[in-house]
């Protein structure tokens, strides 16, 4: 009998691996603001090296596109080579044998329809469209433009309190930024090409824990001189504060509308206070409040019924909507009107409002797989429930919530039933919700980027429910608001709404015209809107904060792993709201910030001009 041996893997394969490991690490961390024209060639390069060569489309015509492209990218092309790259990807697209032909091309003609303006730039002036221009990756992703290379410098060299100032130069709300910002800013950090993104919103969180509390303004600062300009903002949300408090800095006077009992808006009566505690959001805003001449109107509501926008224009020099979008959206099912069936916004809202229920014993299903769905699933968990089934009609990888909460509902003890679509609750004799009907969901055809589902030719499956949560999304209470417009989506008609073109002066922004998002979009919002306001009232106020970065010291970067937060343990944390994170420690944070590259002041998109405010 021969005998066999397994040959170990070649040194040539390991090495070829590893090269193609870091390859795809690149692209998936490409910054933006890259030529995309040029991007489009080299990503050609890569697919015409896997071509078999069985094919001419494959063979030959890919080497023809890809030269085709880098002669455009190399100014000497012109609208022509534009068209016949369009030609010759379409040819291919029709005629390759397989998916390395046909792909290939249709990644070209996507590029071709999505940024055809550097394609045209290209052919007519040999160089990108001005628009592709984009600064140091983590500040362009960040809504509000935060100067996250600086404050990290000031992290690391021990400055935690002018850190918070120089966030709250653009963002009104670090410390809640530092509990539950979706931190889109580390999406393409620089330092993924090395081994992994910084964790910027783990070391905000340091700076907040460590730098006490930090004023608005340092002695003998002020906000700037009255104007004597009236603003009314509705909606007590992180959009209407953060306006609020860019428009008090620029000296004008504002009054808050705030229907509820307490500021915050989502932020209170959304995001449960194990990942956003009470006490610290409340210290936030009552901070953001001295930052000059803002009032404060609790429990008004303002709309047909009482005041009108109309009316509030006619006593205010601006108006900023920004309610937000606290409505619930149903699923339309059977038996939805049942006892115990119940909108993700009224139970978050009865939490937010210090409102806990009992579901000690009782069996909990969440219709949903957004951020907003795990809050409510977790947080059934800690009102004691039994059992608590978060059901979603597509997959896991399609959740929209953050892969973290999703991690963190499984590992609390919620279940995860993916594939199931609501059918129906069934409700018992006295009116309660007796069980939860899903349909077995399969994946199909794929739709604007994500597999659609469809129903499955299979038996319904039953769950014992006692409490039933809609976690679908949100909508506007756009009925209160006189004649205003609304789109098909739920949101604002902010351009095309009678209202907001025959009163001038009145502005809108933050979930009420984005739809339900996130904190810092939100902020973001607030912010620009400051902005517009203040030119609308004729004044171009800067928010300026003038403070010395430390320089980076120049030294080696070799690869690190990334320091992760840890969580209270398991079975502690699902007993309470309390909160579930831990921040780092002295020498984690020492470790993680020098980790940062300076791209604000190395390479594309540097700060050498300075540090100027984004709006």
């Amino acid at each position: 009998m021969s005998r066999l041996a397994i040959k170990p893997e070649s040194k040539v394969q390991a090495t070829a691996d590893s090269l193609q490991r870091d390859l795809e690490r690149r692209v998936k961390d490409a910054p933006p603001g890259l030529c995309p024209v040029d991007l489009a060639g080299s990503y050609l390069k890569v697919c015409a090296t896997q071509s078999c060569g069985k094919c001419v489309p494959c063979r030959v015509g890919l080497r023809q596109l890809e030269k085709l492209i880098n002669d455009l990218v190399e100014g000497k092309g012109d609208m022509k080579t534009v068209d016949l790259i369009e030609k010759t990807a379409e040819s291919i697209y029709a005629s390759a044998d397989c998916a390395i032909g046909y792909e290939s091309a249709g990644m070209v003609l996507k590029g071709l329809k999505g940024f055809r303006d550097d394609y045209v730039a290209h052919a007519n002036g040999g160089h990108c469209a001005a628009e592709g221009f984009k600064s140091v990756p983590c500040v362009h992703l960040c809504p509000a433009h935060v100067d996250i290379p600086g404050y990290i410098a000031l992290v690391n060299a021990g400055r935690y309190a002018d850190a918070v100032r120089l966030i709250r130069k653009d963002n009104p709300f670090p410390s809640v930024c530092a509990m539950v910002c979706e931190h889109p800013c580390e999406n393409k950090c620089r330092r993924a090409m090395i081994d992994d993104a910084l964790n910027i919103r783990g070391l905000k969180l340091y700076a907040i824990e460590n730098s006490g509390h930090v004023p608005v303004f340092k002695d003998g600062e002020k906000a700037a001189p009255a104007t004597g300009k009236k603003v009314a903002i509705v909606g007590g949300g992180p959009s209407g504060i953060s306006a609020a408090y860019f428009l008090a800095l620029m000296g004008h006077s504002v009054e808050i509308f705030e229907q509820r009992k307490h500021l915050g808006g989502m932020l209170r009566y959304g995001i449960p206070a194990y990942r956003l505690p009470r006490e610290l959001l409340q210290e936030e805003i009552d901070t953001l409040l001295t930052a000059g001449d803002i009032k404060v109107h609790m429990e008004t509501a303002i709309g047909k019924d009482t005041h009108s926008i109309a009316k509030l224009r006619s006593e205010f020099d601006a108006v900023y909507v920004a309610i937000g979008a606290h409505t619930d959206k149903t699923v339309g099912i059977p038996g939805e009107d049942a006892e115990g069936v119940m909108s993700a916004v009224e139970l978050l809202r009865r939490i937010g409002d210090d409102d806990y229920p009992d579901f000690t014993g009782k069996k909990v299903v969440v219709i949903g797989g957004g951020n907003v769905a795990m809050d409510c699933a977790r947080s059934s968990l800690r009102l004691n429930a039994e059992r608590v089934v978060i059901a979603y009609r597509r997959r896991k990888e399609e959740m929209t919530a953050l892969r973290e909460e999703i991690d963190a509902a499984e590992a609390e003890g919620c279940e995860l039933f993916q594939l199931y679509a609501p059918m129906k609750v069934e409700v018992g004799e006295d009116g309660k919700a007796k069980a939860m009907w899903l349909k077995k969901q399969m994946i199909s055809y794929i739709k604007g980027g994500r597999p659609a589902n469809k129903d499955a030719n299979a038996e319904p499956v039953r769950l014992e429910a006692d409490i039933v949560v809609i976690a679908i999304g949100q909508g506007i209470e756009s009925d209160k608001l006189d004649t205003v417009d609304v789109t098909k989506w739920g949101t604002l008609n902010v351009l095309e709404s009678e209202e907001f073109a025959k009163i001038p002066g009145v502005f809108a922004g933050g979930d009420c015209v984005t739809g339900p998002a996130t904190v810092i979009k939100a902020i973001a919002g607030g912010k620009v809107a400051a902005a517009n306001i203040d030119e609308y009232l004729g004044y171009h106020h800067p928010i300026e904060l003038n403070m010395d970065i430390p320089e980076p010291i120049p030294q080696d970067r070799p690869p690190c792993g990334r320091v992760q937060l840890r969580e209270r343990a398991i079975s502690d944390r699902v007993k309470d709201f309390k909160l579930v994170e831990e921040g780092m420690t002295e020498e984690e944070m020492k470790q993680e910030s020098s980790r940062c590259l300076r791209c604000d002041r190395y390479g594309f998109g540097t700060f050498r001009g300075g540090r100027e405010t984004r709006w």
